[in-house]
């Protein structure tokens, strides 16, 4: 990303972190079901090597990230993160807390600064799902970027796509990014990307489980203005899952930034 004037590449990064926990073996989600309650050690050396791999990033979107509660021993892993990896700006959404034992949600690191952040919380039948909406510019030419986990159950994900479809109906430049909970050929798939006008410029990455990828849950989508140079699944295994990357180029009319005068963040918290 170019430091001066409108950067036209970026590199984009979306990595569900499970809260900072390593996982090696489907049967740790049940013999180590008590890490995902209290601190442990081995998370904050985990958060460190995450912190490494975010460096090489412009744009970072996280899932399952804990925004500082007794599990993550009171660290806010989303503060942590972006002063490791030297991000000037960062965003939380806490979407599930339960008491003070965890504050579980999506976030967004950047180097570029957003003008407007707004906080959706999604349909589906279990409530404590969302999306965090990040706008880079102003009007018709702005940069959208969506970071959303979406539901485990299909009827959840497809309620889910027609509120992110409506969303994103006026959009002309998007990056969504997240832990989908869906194939590149599943029925939701590719409903979103009809409804929403997104492409996938290379399905079927796989990154669930990290140990063993062979599910492809994790993805970045894109608007077809956006000319897509790099896409790639990143072996490390500090999750579940493994870290998808993209580099972009954006079109000349995208417009990331506001005038100096306008250059401010509009915090917008649309709790739908």
């Amino acid at each position: 990303m170019s430091d001066q004037g409108e950067p036209r590449r970026l590199r984009l990064l979306s990595y569900n972190i499970q809260s900072g926990l390593t996982t090696r073996k489907y049967s740790q989600y049940f013999t180590r079901s008590w890490k995902h309650l209290v601190p442990v050690p081995s998370r904050m050396s985990n958060l460190d090597g995450i912190a490494r791999v975010l460096t090489d990033y412009d744009l970072v979107g996280l899932q399952e990230v804990d925004a500082g509660s007794l599990r993550s021993g009171f660290v806010n892993q989303v503060k942590y993160l972006a002063d490791y990896a030297g991000f000037e700006y960062m965003f939380d959404q806490s979407n599930r807390r339960i008491g003070m034992i965890s504050q579980h949600g999506n976030a967004v690191l950047s180097r570029i600064r957003p003008t407007a952040i707004t906080e959706h919380k999604l349909p589906g039948l279990i409530p404590g799902r969302g999306v965090l909406e990040v706008r880079f510019g102003a009007g018709k030419d702005a940069l959208h970027v969506l970071i959303v986990h979406m539901a485990l159950g299909r009827r959840g994900r497809l309620l889910q796509i027609e509120f992110l479809a409506n969303l994103m109906r006026d959009y002309r430049h998007i990056v969504l990014m997240g832990d989908l909970n869906c194939r590149s050929d599943s029925l939701e798939m590719g409903t979103l990307l009809a409804t929403a006008h997104l492409c996938e410029p290379v399905p079927g990455l796989q990154t669930f489980p990290s140990w063993q990828p062979d599910r492809h849950l994790d993805h970045i989508l894109v608007s077809p203005s956006i000319a897509v140079e790099r896409v790639e699944v990143l072996n490390h295994v500090f999750s579940d899952h493994l870290p998808i990357a993209m580099e972009v180029r954006l079109p000349e009319e995208c417009r990331v930034r506001e005038p100096e005068d306008k250059d401010r963040i509009e915090e917008l918290h649309s709790l739908l």
